[in-house]
């Protein structure tokens, strides 16, 4: 008998596929906010797709590839429309260039998690999430136009733009959302998730969202260099401590 469990999740996914492609249309047709809070739309349709096929329990491999498929097109894609609509346009023939980085940057970083997820779940992802980095770039967008009624600091934007995209290809890890409340860590993963959601309610969401995700992308980079510079430290430590041993050995053969 054919398991139709699947179809749930699944709709969630072309939901998203289906927003990403109406923001096309929407930014290409000059309605940029429209197109900006379709892309939110399709993280928050994202953002249960995959709690819905673990509660199922009809997750798969073809449910993966689906997902990756349907962010590449919403937070690849659309959001590489959207940028260019709203402050790359302006550049010319060579304002697809920065939009377009991003864009490759995207496609990268979900063919390497499609790869690694084939082998093993991951607490932790490897660079910078698509959607993260998408609903980084969307929320600025969103924010300046509550803000200034246009996109504002397009120097700051082109900044964000690179940096984003390289943090997608790097080996920079970034937090999962846990699967259960085990843990004092995973604890206090929902305990700051549901202070987001209060803060996403009770504040403006088109000026609560963007420092919000700048916050947590600053705080995992941190953290990573952190971690990096004690290890180097340790490293280091370890080396002249070897060297010291050694030098210690050979005068006590003399």
């Amino acid at each position: 008998m054919r398991d139709y469990r699947a179809l749930f999740p699944n709709s969630f996914t072309m939901g998203n596929v289906l927003c990403g492609f109406i923001s096309i249309l929407s930014a290409l047709e000059g309605n940029v906010m429209t197109a900006a809070w379709l892309i939110v739309l399709g993280a928050f349709l994202d953002s249960l797709d995959g709690s819905i096929a673990r509660l199922s329990g009809s997750t798969s491999h073809f449910g993966v590839e689906l997902d990756s498929l349907a962010d590449f097109l919403t937070f690849g894609a659309a959001t590489g429309v959207l940028l260019h609509a709203v402050a790359f346009i302006e550049f010319g023939r060579w304002g697809w260039i920065v939009p377009g980085v991003f864009v490759m940057a995207a496609g990268f970083r979900l063919a390497r998690y499609n790869l690694m997820a084939r082998h093993e779940e991951k607490k932790k992802f490897v660079g910078m999430p698509v959607p993260v980095a998408s609903m980084l770039l969307v929320s600025y967008v969103i924010f300046s136009n509550e803000i200034w009624g246009a996109v504002q600091y397009e120097r700051f934007l082109i900044t964000m733009v690179a940096g984003v995209s390289a943090l997608m290809v790097s080996g920079v890890t970034y937090e999962n959302f846990p699967a259960n409340f085990g843990g004092i860590e995973n604890k206090l993963k929902f305990f700051l998730l549901f202070v987001f959601l209060i803060a996403l309610i009770v504040f403006d969401p088109r000026i609560v969202m963007f420092p919000a995700i700048l916050a947590y992308v600053l705080i995992c980079l941190i953290r990573d260099m952190t971690m990096m510079l004690k290890n180097s430290n340790r490293l280091t430590v370890g080396e002249v401590s070897k060297d010291s041993g050694g030098i210690e050995d050979d005068k006590g053969d003399d």
